[in-house]
């Protein structure tokens, strides 16, 4: 009898979470898609592509500068004493030692601004859709972008862009940019 009782709680308990995981809902979401709708992150390009035009600017204008005195040394380095010959030798070095330093430096600051720039972006993206996920009873909402997800049914999972879309108050007929 004791068996008999644990078998009919144990179908008890199955078929309530039966019935309660039918009522699980899940959704999916490319993130980097909803992303490249936001108008935060159209500005955000703007900003870092007015950067990398300056540092382009400051790096050919130091490349320019190499150039004419490396055609001067090259053009003069007949006529020049020892010592003359040996100074300019020393300035062409310098100036290709602070170039190829610049490039380094200029990579680092070019990845810190793009941090600083698509940081508010990135969790304004979070944010709206950990809003909808509370807001609307989600369970889980998985992130397509990441490439890690290999089946999805949608059918059994809603598709929370058009959703995020409207909280972010993009229009609905706005396409991603590739």
């Amino acid at each position: 009898m004791k068996h008999f009782s644990k078998i009919i709680l144990s179908l008890l308990l199955f078929v309530s979470v039966s019935a309660s995981a039918q009522n699980l809902k899940f959704g999916h979401i490319n993130s980097q898609e909803l992303i490249s709708l936001m108008p935060e992150r159209d500005s955000a390009v703007l900003k870092l592509e007015k950067y990398a035009e300056n540092l382009e600017e400051t790096m050919q204008a130091m490349q320019v500068e190499f150039q004419t005195k490396l055609n001067t040394y090259q053009q003069r380095q007949a006529t020049w004493t020892a010592a003359v010959l040996e100074s300019r030798t020393k300035e062409l070095q310098q100036l290709e030692s602070n170039i190829q330093q610049f490039q380094q430096t200029a990579s680092q600051e070019y990845q810190q601004m793009q941090q600083i720039l698509f940081t508010p972006v990135l969790q304004k993206a979070n944010e709206t859709i950990n809003k909808i996920g509370k807001d609307n009873g989600f369970i889980y909402i998985f992130d397509t972008a990441a490439g890690n997800i290999p089946f999805i049914n949608t059918d059994l999972s809603q598709d929370i862009l058009p959703l995020a879309k409207a909280a972010l108050n993009i229009p609905a007929d706005k396409k991603a940019v590739q």
